[in-house]
């Protein structure tokens, strides 16, 4: 928890204007790779052609009773929150499909959740699989 005050948006939104482009949901599945270099060409290709990534989305399960396999899975989300804050998206949507131990799962998506937030990307879980927190 970050004990400095949260930034004021209002000024900033007060001097907002519209903008000729269309904000779209990017698949990660449908990403190549989440090296600089190709996100780099992404994203000038989607803005030549009018468009701003709104959000990242990508899938995750965490199936496996092991935390080896908890821990890669965490940091094959981490690479598309990074991602996420290259392209300019302000949001990640993770929908989880399956866990398999919860209690194993929820301190890696806290962790993740905290480095959205130093990114300036807003996690946002979905699916059907449950995790408290």
């Amino acid at each position: 928890m970050s004990t400095t005050d949260s930034t004021s948006v209002d000024g900033p939104i007060a001097g907002c204007r519209p903008a000729d482009v269309e904000p779209v949901v990017v698949d990660g599945t449908d990403l190549e790779s989440t090296a600089p270099e190709y996100l780099r060409d992404l994203k000038s290709e989607l803005s030549q052609r009018g468009y701003q990534p709104a959000a990242l989305a990508v899938r995750a399960c965490f199936a496996e009773d092991c935390s080896l396999a908890t821990q890669e899975e965490a940091d094959r989300l981490r690479g598309f929150v990074r991602a996420a804050a290259f392209l300019g998206a302000g949001r990640i949507e993770i929908a989880i499909e399956d866990v398999a131990e919860p209690e194993t799962v929820e301190p890696a998506i806290a962790a993740l959740s905290e480095r959205a937030a130093r990114e300036g990307v807003t996690l946002r879980l979905t699916g059907d699989a449950e995790i408290a927190g």
